[in-house]
């Protein structure tokens, strides 16, 4: 093998992580605001993301069936009813479930697992248990070639842009808008906030949802490289919740870093050992690294 087929190899290795980054940071976008602005502990997480794969898979049936003409236009309208659908879902959990259990980490630890066990159930019942894939639009298949023997997926590209503009949108509403501020004061001094006309319990709705409709992007941005199940949130939640925690609590740009980071070990480690032992040498090297920094790579403050 030539230095520049291992180049080659490395670069397409590298850009297989990026596209498990996209995801990973998607997911850890909308758990960073729930958990980390929030204390929220919520297991169920994964099955907002599944929510939101199983909106794209639903849209792209009922336009190949009913509008074939329309199959190349759906997908960015599929992606916004998946943050929709996510959202709604998730402003219910928190008015029925959440509200009620603030302050209380391990309630909610459990309450939320009831939730995602439900969930669960729902996909299996009213869709089915099998895999499913939604007919992605021509634009996506394919791959672009910079140079020979080089070739990225378009698919990866559209979901790094996508992630990218996510992420934007994050960051300039956490902090540009009235959201955001009253996210930050309810987070810095909940007390002080109600004193200002704040109504933090409606922060709290719009927050958790918002959470919850991010991961619907996420499910989004999933179906373009694998099938969606009942459980295929789940098998992110745990990822999910190490960039939370490896980054640093509350912080999205930790939270971005982490994403990476983890991301880019895994794809490269896969490439030389197996698959499971490439995660048990991603965990290893966060455990350790967590024992050094338990606070995380970026350090902010959180909901007491």
């Amino acid at each position: 093998m030539t230095l520049s087929e291992m180049l080659n190899i490395g670069l397409m290795q590298g850009f297989a992580g990026l596209s498990l980054f996209s995801v990973l940071l998607l997911m850890g976008l909308g758990l960073a605001i729930i958990f980390g602005q929030m204390g929220v502990i919520n297991l169920a997480h994964g099955e907002f993301m599944t929510i939101g794969a199983y909106t794209i898979y639903m849209a792209s049936s009922f336009v190949e069936q009913r509008y074939p003409g329309l199959m190349a236009y759906y997908f960015p309208v599929a992606i916004g009813l998946a943050f929709i659908m996510a959202f709604i879902v998730g402003w219910l959990a928190e008015w029925a479930l959440i509200r009620h259990l603030y302050k209380r980490p391990l309630d909610t630890l459990l309450a939320t697992w009831g939730l995602s066990l439900g969930l669960q159930q729902c996909f299996r019942t009213f869709i089915g248990p099998k895999e499913v894939s939604p007919t992605l639009p021509e634009w996506l298949m394919g791959s672009w070639a910079p140079s020979e023997g080089l070739d990225i997926p378009i698919n990866g590209l559209f979901v790094m842009g996508l992630t990218l503009l996510v992420t934007a949108c994050v960051l300039i509403a956490l902090y540009k808008s009235r959201w955001g501020l009253r996210v930050r004061a309810s987070v810095s001094n909940r007390t002080m906030a109600n004193a200002i006309g704040i109504n933090t319990a409606r922060t709290d709705r719009l927050t958790f949802a918002i959470g919850c409709g991010i991961a619907g992007i996420a499910g989004a941005a999933f179906t373009t490289i694998g099938s969606t199940g009942p459980t295929s949130g789940s098998l992110y939640i745990v990822d999910a919740f190490l960039v939370v925690t490896f980054g640093g609590a509350a912080s999205l740009l930790g939270t971005v870093v982490s994403a990476f980071g983890i991301a880019q070990t895994q794809s490269i480690s896969e490439f030389f050992i197996t698959g499971s032992m490439a995660k048990v040498l991603t965990l290893s090297l966060i455990v350790i690294i967590l024992m050094m920094r338990p606070q995380g790579l970026f350090a902010s403050k959180v909901r007491r």
